[in-house]
């Protein structure tokens, strides 16, 4: 366990120059790898001085990048500083809903599945004639 910072500490570094966020509970200074990271410095620097847990887990991170983090770990959060409803994801980055999305693909197939069966069956009609 190292060094224990506040969300506040953390939002601090925000910029380019000194790029922070928290991962799992876990605090890492990425400003050296901002100008390497295979997404682009962009998408730390959307996520600077905050929690990016939910950010980092959205995407598939390989076992050796997991193990890279150790590299810029800084410290741990104090969990009793962080805002009662942390935003996750920056304001440019829609939120995966799982269960719209769920909903929505069952929504299309209920209306493509009666229409294929409906094609075929009509296909089937006029090819034994």
């Amino acid at each position: 366990m190292g060094k224990v910072y506040t969300f506040k500490d953390v939002a601090d570094h925000k910029t380019a120059k000194d790029c922070w966020l928290i991962i799992h509970g876990k605090v890492y200074d990425v400003t050296k790898f901002l100008d390497v990271h295979p997404g682009g410095k962009d998408i730390l620097l959307s996520v600077t001085g905050k929690d990016a847990t939910l950010n980092f887990e959205g995407v598939e991170h390989t076992e050796t990048a997991r193990s890279k983090m150790e590299e810029f770990y800084v410290g741990d959060i104090d969990t009793t500083t962080l805002p009662s409803v942390v935003k996750n994801t920056s304001p440019n980055q829609a939120h995966y809903n799982q269960d719209k999305t769920t909903e929505s693909i069952i929504k299309i197939l209920q209306f493509l599945i009666p229409l294929v069966i409906l094609g075929v069956a009509v296909g089937i009609r006029f090819y034994t004639k």
